[in-house]
């Protein structure tokens, strides 16, 4: 899925707003947690500083303090961090004794949007938060000319993607395909990627995102 950051994130940094004046530690220890996380993702990724930087366009020095926990990260900040690291902001402030084994049911009249850095796709989430469940799902509509961008996209995990209606181009590996209405594309993501319409028309596609915890 292209990178992204669950609506869920806003309620993330809502509920740590309004728990600051009732249990101000109880937001401290969210807060002194996301250094640790950026850093675990960033060498699980095999990511130096320097290439983390690049990817996400935020200084390798303004990273290294946030991993040390010497400075919070801004909102703005974060989520350009999460987008590289191909997490969303809730997996950053997601308290670590949330429930084990949460169940979500998404009825077909909701609609829940997902926030992705790439402009020209809207996605429409299928799963449950992206912070508890290593597997993200959601119904993509790409318009056309959209694409990924022009560098290539490698983060640790899988994606599988079913095309229902319209076509949609990717790369993978050097290797184009093209797919049509009922076409299904399953690849690791380390290697490099990326995606496009090319068609004049939109199309729609169900999307999943498998990302290692």
């Amino acid at each position: 899925m292209p990178q992204q950051v669950e609506s869920a994130a806003t309620e993330s940094f809502t509920a740590m707003k309004a728990q600051r004046s009732g249990a101000p530690h109880h937001v401290e220890h969210i807060v002194s947690g996301i250094g640790p996380k950026v850093r675990a993702l960033r060498k699980q990724g095999g990511l130096s500083l320097q290439q983390l930087g690049e990817q996400s366009n935020v200084s390798a020095a303004a990273i290294h303090k946030i991993e040390q926990s010497g400075m919070v990260p801004t909102i703005t900040t974060l989520l350009k961090i999460a987008t590289a690291l191909g997490r969303p902001v809730s997996y950053f402030v997601d308290e670590a004794d949330a429930a084990t084994n949460p169940t979500v049911f998404t009825p077909a009249d909701v609609d829940r949007p997902i926030y992705t850095s790439h402009a020209g796709i809207e996605l429409a989430g299928i799963s449950g938060p992206y912070g508890r469940f290593q597997l993200a799902g959601a119904r993509a509509t790409v318009v056309p000319g959209a694409s990924s961008g022009e560098a290539n996209l490698e983060h640790p995990g899988e994606e599988l993607i079913h095309l229902l209606e319209g076509e949609l181009e990717f790369e993978v590996g050097g290797v184009p395909y093209r797919l049509g209405p009922g076409d299904s594309l399953h690849f690791r993501t380390v290697q490099p990627h990326r995606w496009r319409n090319p068609t004049t028309e939109p199309c729609t596609a169900l999307w999943l995102a498998l990302r290692p915890q």
